[in-house]
């Protein structure tokens, strides 16, 4: 079947109960992946891996990360962990100390996603967060509409004042990064720099760009 989405693969394997062991299996590979990187002297900033339901809810999660880190010796703060704000606010209950456990670690907690899952500010004060990605749905138009614009500044101007960091997802025109640079949200990731690539694209990409990704994030989903 060749390459297969993750929005295909990913609801099948949470379905026959296999999400557990895919996710645990891209956590070490990540941590795997970003020592071999660091080894070869390549500055990435962080690696970030997504997060399931099944993983939220399970408490083998946060010894498998300390698991992951101490194999491959990474520090804990080159690692982000990735949970959808959809599926925070349905199982807070369930993994708010699960990511107090990560921040304890030192790892980056991130909400992706963010602005389509209806989390209100005494939620996201709760939450032992770092950063919040704003959905590309609210990227696609920029500069063009006016209620993505809007919207768009008041995420980015309400993670500023909660101490927060914002990454703009989907990126894929000049227009759009020149306008989110200028309402200061200075990290994006998109096709306007790079395709998914596989980990030899990754470095072929840091060989040939390493003042422009010196301080990049690589997503593993």
């Amino acid at each position: 079947m060749g390459f297969v989405s993750p929005v295909e693969f990913i609801p099948v394997a949470e379905n026959i109960g296999a999400i557990q062991e895919i996710g645990k299996f891209v956590l070490f590979e990540a941590c795997k992946q970003a020592r071999e990187w660091l080894d070869h002297h390549y500055e990435f900033g962080k690696i970030a891996v997504n997060l399931s339901v099944r993983q939220l809810q399970s408490q083998d999660f946060v010894p498998s990360v300390r698991e992951a880190l101490n194999q491959f010796h990474l520090p804990a703060e080159m690692l982000t962990i990735e949970v959808t704000e959809s599926l925070l606010m349905t199982h807070m209950d369930d993994g708010i100390e699960q990511l107090r456990a990560l921040r304890k670690l030192g790892v980056t907690i991130s909400i992706d996603d963010f602005g389509t899952g209806y989390s209100s500010l005494s939620q996201l004060k709760a939450l032992p967060i770092q950063t919040l990605k704003i959905d590309r749905s609210f990227i696609s138009d920029l500069p063009g509409d006016e209620s993505d614009v809007v919207i768009t500044k008041t995420i980015i101007s309400m993670a500023c004042n909660l101490g927060l960091d914002t990454v703009a997802e989907g990126v894929e025109t000049i227009e759009q990064a020149n306008f989110l640079k200028e309402n200061n949200c200075v990290t994006i990731q998109g096709y306007l720099y790079s395709k998914p690539l596989t980990s030899s694209g990754i470095r072929s990409l840091f060989l040939s760009h390493s003042k422009d990704y010196a301080h990049s994030s690589v997503l593993f989903s």
